[in-house]
This record gives C-alpha cells, structure tokens and sequence, in this order.
C-alpha cells in the first residue's frame, strides 16, 4: 500500500500577511496551503515570495503537509516562484490554471533543471471548464515520473465564472457531473483530489452539509478559507469510530482459520469481500496516519 496521507483540511493561506502564516504553525489543519497567486496582490508578489520561502525553510508547521500555490508560468511572476520555492523543499507545489497535461510536462521539466528536492511533489488546480474536458489526460500525467503529480484541487469559483454556473444553490447540481468526472480520473490514476472552498464561512450548517458530499462523492478532503472550517472538514473526511470498529472487524473476520482463502465472508448480516478487507486496511491506515501527523 502506498503511503497514507491525511488532506482532509488543506487550509489556504495568503503568503504577504506573515501574522497569519505564524497562526497557522499552531492549527489542526492536515495541509497549510501558503498562496502566491489570487490571495496576494501584484505590488506584494516579490516581497510576499520571499517570506514564504523563508517560512517553509524555518520547517516551523511541524507535521503538516506545506503546500505552496506559485503564479502560473506565464505572468510576469511565475518563473521566479518556481525557482525559489523549488530551492525552500515545500512537501508540494501547486500550480494554477492547468487546462491541460502539457502544463504539468512543463513544471516537471522546470522542477528537474532547478534540481527540486524528490520529496516536492506537484499538485494542480483544476479551475477552467478545458480542465473538465481533459481531466482524464490532466490525471493520467501522475503516470510519468517525472511531473510529480500527486494531487488535484478543485476550484470551483473559477469554474462558475468561465463556465456562468451559478453557485450558491445547495448540493452543487450544476457542478456535479464535473466533480464527479475528476473524482474518477483522480482515482483512474491513484491520486488524491481535494474539494474546492465554501464561501459563506460564516454558514456551519451550508459548509457541513457540503464536506458530507464531498466526503461521499469521494473526495479526500476540503480546501479552506477560515480556521473555523478546519474541526468540521477533519471531522467529516476522517475516519468515525464506528468506521475504525467496522474496519478491525472486517480484518480479524477474514484473518480467522476458518476463512482462510476464503473471497467472500458473511459480517455482521452482509456479505463481504477481500475489496472491503482491502479498504479496511485504508481506513485503518488513514486512522494512524492522522495519529501520527497530530501526535
């Protein structure tokens, strides 16, 4: 089994406010997301770039997963944030705007001239409806070694407005068939991919409702806007207790003498089969793996 780790609150933080990324060393996030595009304006990208490769480089988020969004390659800002994020060594790189997998051919080919540390990976922002349409090929870049990918994010404002679907209405109807198509190319390819933001923070019952779907169309996680959302994403993306119990069950169930060899079982009144012995073993693996990261 590939190695386990937890997304399931991956908290966007703006790179030019220094007081903010300081908060951020002491919150229960699973990914501290330090951005370099949207959230920093123009006159600050220069000075906000080298803050951030400072922070990284002080390795003060402890366990956290450290992400940073760079400006796309063609702004006036893009190259000179990939060379010095490169050199700081983030856990991942996430690039902007990719409408296609010759984006990701590119920073990889960056990544490798620079000499980027193995252990950065790529993650890439799936943001215009040319994204939907080659979302297959965008995922199945995770395939070459040499693009890093390990990730997608969803953002869904970017959608709305290229494509003019209207957000706000609840359960998402409009966007569904396309989360649900990068749903199944993230897993076609064995990547993860993340949920993108709910704008109302202030809307707990709107933004619970929302991990839960996400959560269930498969999603591995929510990317933030507020500290508030982090216990809520946690908590919906994470294993239950009654899942961890289910889980252990399914596992000394199939580990009996008695069901040695066996592909199919009955559990708790239902069949079970050694796909859900081998998801058992992911939930499990997930529930340590939080453990760990926040021990």
């Amino acid at each position: 089994m590939t190695e386990i780790r937890p997304r399931r609150s991956v908290l966007s933080m703006p790179g030019s406010n220094p007081r903010v990324l300081e908060k951020a060393q002491g919150l229960p996030a699973d990914v501290v997301m330090i951005d370099l595009e949207d959230a920093v304006a123009p006159e600050a990208k220069a000075t906000a770039r080298e803050a951030v490769v400072a922070a990284v480089q002080a390795g003060a988020f402890g366990r956290r997963e450290v992400v940073v969004r760079v400006n796309a390659l063609d702004t006036p800002w893009g190259e000179a944030d990939l060379a010095a994020v490169a050199a700081a060594a983030p856990d991942a790189i996430l690039v902007p705007k990719v409408h296609g997998p010759d984006a990701l051919v590119t920073v990889g080919a960056r990544l490798r001239r620079l000499g980027a540390s193995a252990r950065t990976r790529v993650w890439a922002m799936i943001e215009h409806p040319l994204a939907i349409l080659e979302i297959g090929a965008i995922a199945s870049a995770a395939r070459d070694v040499d693009t890093r990918l390990s990730c997608l994010v969803l953002g869904p404002n970017d959608l709305a407005k290229a494509s003019r679907v209207r957000l706000g209405v609840p359960g998402r109807p409009a966007l569904m068939p396309w989360l649900m198509s990068a749903v199944a190319a993230a897993r076609a390819y064995e990547i993860d991919i993340i949920d993108g933001i709910y704008n109302a923070f202030r809307d707990e019952a709107g933004f619970r409702a929302e991990c839960a779907q996400g959560r269930d169309c498969g999603f591995d996680g929510k990317m933030l806007i507020h500290p508030s959302q982090i216990p809520e994403a946690n908590a919906a993306f994470g294993p239950t207790e009654a899942e961890i119990a289910e889980a252990r069950g399914i596992i000394a169930a199939f580990a009996a003498p008695e069901n040695q060899g066996r592909g199919a079982i009955a559990f708790e009144g239902r069949m079970v089969e050694r796909l859900h012995a081998e998801e058992a073993r992911r939930v499990l693996g997930m529930a340590d793996a939080i453990l760990a990261r926040h021990a």
